[in-house]
């Protein structure tokens, strides 16, 4: 007799559903683990340490920063050289998370990466992002955001909307 899926799940219960289903699969590393590897790589950042970002990335990281507008920053090599480029324009680093939940070994996240360039101009830009792991590793990285927000605050400032977006509590 075929099984259909309320009869499978009738029968297995939970425990067939988490067989069934991997984003129910136990993470290798607790959420509060990956957070704090996500925290460090902020406060590096804000440090303008590019090797402390490193040291969290392994050596194949694939780093898709632009939405996909861009090609993906491959290796440590380019995202050294992104880092660094980064550093050049920002003068005050507020980048901050909201939210994040795991599942297995990805870090999912929203935030804003806010910050004040050398001339003197706010950009904020409100964002979500997953974070791949290998072991304590990040080996991809891949954001989401809309790019047209950094030239809207060159010539208009940061606006509302976005302000009412940004304005929240900052996760633990």
């Amino acid at each position: 007799m075929p099984i259909d899926r309320r009869t499978f799940v009738s029968a297995a219960g939970a425990a067939g559903l988490a067989i069934a289903t991997p984003a129910a699969a136990k993470p290798k590393d607790s959420s509060a683990n990956l957070y704090a590897i996500l925290l460090a790589i902020i406060a590096a950042a804000k440090r303008q340490d590019a090797d402390g970002i490193l040291s969290h990335l392994s050596d194949d990281i694939v780093w898709q920063n632009s939405s996909g507008f861009a090609p993906a920053v491959v290796g440590k090599a380019q995202v050294r050289a992104a880092f660094e480029s980064i550093f050049a324009r920002v003068k005050d680093d507020n980048w901050r998370i909201f939210d994040y939940a795991c599942s297995a070994d990805r870090l999912f996240m929203e935030g804003v990466d806010e910050f004040i360039d050398r001339e003197g101009t706010r950009v904020a830009i409100p964002y979500a992002g997953v974070l791949e792991f290998r072991g304590r590793l990040i080996t991809k990285w891949r954001e989401y955001y809309d790019g047209r927000l950094v030239a809207l605050a060159k010539t208009s400032g940061v606006p509302a909307s976005v302000d009412a977006m940004i304005d929240r509590t900052t996760a633990k």
